[in-house]
């Protein structure tokens, strides 16, 4: 999935990033002007029935689907030996690749998580995003942290023997992980090869400000699926928010985070999110109060920006 650097070109872009004095394509290394494998994320589309799905991503021109599979998704848990074959076979019949899936997994020993990691496995899902863990009130800190790591050991232990790979999502707000320090923390006693992060730039900026490259050069070793989104601060009420937009209209300087990425060689599968007002799909709505020409406008619209700013940074 990555190409290794020299160590002398390694400490180049290191120096550089620190700084930011330099512009970064210059340093892309022997990444290559790759096209990035874009999903949609199925959330958007849960108004539609697999086939329907499946289809409108074909059309509006992903490369495949990153299926949700948990409570509320387009595939349940329990239903996941029965939906879940049917699922992926209406992505194969349009023509789209299923590499990854979102999920609510957490826990190694659970049967139902057990269940839908051989399913998605033996269908051919190369990974998934796991649930997000929370903080105790009667822990503190530093023992919660130490319980995630084994937690996620145990995860990692359980990808192995069934051949797929675990992602945890770096997520602003007060849930673990959401600076990447906490989370470099966290996984630090997985095996890499079976549990690693899916990295999200916007929620990445909202944590980091002004330090979310020093976060991803901390966590990049670990990156195995992207997260695409944007994001502006907005005042309402008298209280600063974070507000979803789309791409190219927020605060996420996607130039520079391309370029980091180019140079990092991380050319990994990536899931685009629309979390911005889309008459419900946004929220993974099973019904829209807009047309659905308008979804998929919105999508496509930001499919072919995502992939313009890439080949260009």
């Amino acid at each position: 999935m990555k190409i290794p650097q020299s160590q002398h070109g390694r400490r180049q872009f290191l120096k550089q990033a620190a700084g930011m004095a330099l512009p970064f394509f210059v340093l892309r290394g022997n990444a290559g002007p790759q096209p990035l494998q874009v999903q949609v994320f199925s959330k958007h589309l849960q108004f539609l029935s697999y086939s329907e799905m499946a289809d409108a991503a074909a059309t509006i021109g992903f490369d495949g689907v990153d299926l949700t599979v948990r409570p509320r998704g387009h595939v349940l848990p329990e239903r996941v030996s029965d939906d879940l074959p049917r699922a992926i076979e209406a992505i194969r019949k349009a023509g789209l690749q299923h590499p990854m899936m979102t999920t609510a997994i957490d826990d190694a020993r659970d049967p139902v998580d057990q269940n839908v990691l051989e399913t998605a496995a033996r269908l051919g899902i190369k990974f998934y995003r796991m649930n997000w863990l929370r903080y105790p009130q009667d822990k503190s800190i530093p023992e919660a942290v130490t319980d995630f790591r084994k937690t996620l050991k145990e995860l990692s232990a359980l990808n192995r023997r069934m051949g797929i790979v675990g992602c945890y999502q770096n997520h602003s707000g007060n849930m673990a992980g959401a600076s990447l320090w906490e989370l470099s923390s966290m996984i630090q006693d997985c095996d890499p090869s079976f549990l690693g992060v899916q990295y999200d730039i916007r929620h990445a900026v909202v944590e980091g400000g002004l330090s979310w490259a020093n976060g991803l050069r901390l966590i990049q070793p670990h990156i195995h699926l992207l997260a695409i989104k944007d994001f502006v601060w907005t005042r309402r009420d008298g209280k600063y928010v974070v507000q979803n937009v789309p791409l190219g209209e927020g605060m996420v300087d996607f130039k520079t985070y391309f370029s980091m990425l180019k140079a990092f060689n991380i050319n990994v599968p990536v899931s685009l999110h629309f979390e911005y007002n889309l008459g419900g799909a946004e929220h993974g709505r099973d019904k829209i109060t807009i047309d659905k020409s308008e979804v998929f406008n919105a999508m496509k619209k930001d499919l072919l920006w995502l992939r313009r700013t890439w080949q260009e940074a």
